[in-house]
């Protein structure tokens, strides 16, 4: 509805935009070449940050980086993962049936991940999603799983992403020998009151508006309300413009916003 009074060609703020066209921040960027580079490197990499953050975004982002004449990415969300399951959810991505026993089904995926890197010269990069929900014999398989030739090198490239807790866990002292492997952290964050901004505007020049909808005082709402998480700017910008849409207003100010967030999300 709200598109057609805007003149909007696409939707904005939804889950669907192609990566391309997301807004990237100075700490995107950053963390794309980090991960990058545990790509290049088989490091084991973990990427941590609050609710709404944009972690699966960045996810999303990163396999459209990676080279794929170089590297095949394999991805896992599950949050009842176990070793079994991880390793028939990655021996199905590539191509194989898995073995049933877990010590089979391990050595299965280091000799098809061996045979991978040889004749078709690929690195494999695998990344476990929502690893936060990760049980502790689930977070021991992965320190068994970067073993390969008496632990002189790790056959892939390694990425945990999740919310904070998961570091908060990998600070016990239970967890220490995983802890030890870890070659990168990244943690995201929200974003501040200018990439706030930045994020609206590039999310309204994807939608193809032609003018700004937002005005300063409103974007400043915005983002108190916010506190600069994506997922809810998201959702306050387009409730605002079901409003504004239905009120007939081309311009959505801070009034508009303090009635949206009073009368709909509080």
């Amino acid at each position: 509805m709200f598109e057609t009074f805007y003149g909007f060609s696409r939707i904005p703020f939804s889950r669907d935009i192609p990566t391309a066209e997301l807004y990237e921040s100075i700490l995107l960027d950053e963390t794309l070449g980090r991960l990058e580079y545990a790509a290049e490197r088989r490091w084991f990499a973990v990427v941590t940050g609050d609710c709404g953050t944009g972690k699966t975004t960045t996810i999303r982002r990163y396999a459209q980086t990676l080279n794929p004449s170089k590297f095949k990415m394999l991805y896992l969300s599950d949050s009842k993962l176990t070793p079994p399951h991880f390793y028939k959810g990655l021996l199905e991505q590539l191509g194989f049936e898995s073995k049933f026993y877990r010590g089979d089904a391990k050595r299965q995926l280091h000799r098809e991940i061996e045979l991978m890197r040889g004749i078709q010269h690929l690195q494999p990069v695998v990344v476990v999603d929502e690893a936060h929900l990760l049980d502790r014999e689930m977070l021991e398989e992965v320190r068994f799983l970067l073993n390969m030739n008496m632990d002189a090198e790790s056959p892939m490239a390694l990425i945990l992403v999740g919310q904070t807790e998961l570091w908060d866990r990998l600070q016990l002292q239970a967890y220490a020998a995983i802890r030890q492997r870890i070659d990168l952290q990244c943690k995201l964050t929200h974003y501040d009151r200018a990439d706030t901004e930045a994020y609206i505007q590039r999310h309204l020049g994807y939608a193809g508006a032609n003018n700004d909808i937002f005005s300063e005082q409103a974007i400043d709402d915005i983002y108190r309300f916010s506190s600069g998480s994506a997922r809810l700017i998201n959702k306050v910008c387009t409730h605002c413009l079901m409003y504004g849409a239905q009120k007939g207003h081309r311009i959505i100010d801070d009034r508009m916003v303090k009635r949206v967030i009073e009368g709909e999300l509080s």
